[in-house]
């Protein structure tokens, strides 16, 4: 997938949006092709997975903009990443998620964003102006959600739901 390199994170340079999708369906969709011996036709996944192809086709887009998959032609293929998470444990999954979740512009994006922070932390409307400033056609509670859902799962950044605040999860980093 082609997305932006977020050199210029602090400007107004716009990102490619994370697709709605959990980690999870990401790691089933990995299992699901390794099963198949590393390759299934794309629209084959759609009904091995139980869903409509358009939620399949982000279930796919979600795995390539991590790293986990790649598309070539009408099929979807489980790159080498893509056998390393599968192989690994739970915990090194995580950090191998994280490794290339901070690889996406978005993720760099909202990370210098939270380090210009004093506290590395920022409420939850300040995040959605970042957001909105950085993929300004896209919808910025959907991308908070999804931003929360993956950097929670890696340890990358945390939420505080009683105090809307969205901070770096630096406890993983010790």
């Amino acid at each position: 997938m082609n997305s932006s390199d977020g050199n210029s994170a602090s400007g107004t340079r716009t990102q490619t949006p994370l697709p709605d999708i959990g980690i999870s369906e990401i790691l089933g969709l990995v299992e699901l092709l390794k099963s198949k011996g590393g390759k299934e036709d794309i629209y084959k996944l759609a009904g091995e997975l139980n869903m409509e192809f358009g939620e399949t086709l982000g279930v796919i887009r979600a795995a390539e903009l991590i790293g986990l998959v790649n598309t070539p032609g009408g099929d979807v293929v489980v790159e080498p990443m893509g056998d390393k998470v599968s192989d690994a444990k739970i915990s090194d999954r995580k950090v191998i998620i994280g490794e290339q979740l901070q690889k996406i512009a978005l993720f760099k994006a909202v990370r210098e964003f939270l380090n210009e922070k004093d506290d590395h932390r920022a409420t939850r409307e300040e995040t959605l102006e970042k957001l909105t400033e950085l993929i300004p056609n896209e919808n910025s509670e959907q991308t908070f959600k999804t931003l929360v859902h993956w950097g929670r799962y890696a340890e990358l950044f945390g939420y505080n739901d009683d105090t809307q605040t969205f901070y770096l999860d630096l406890d993983s980093e010790d």
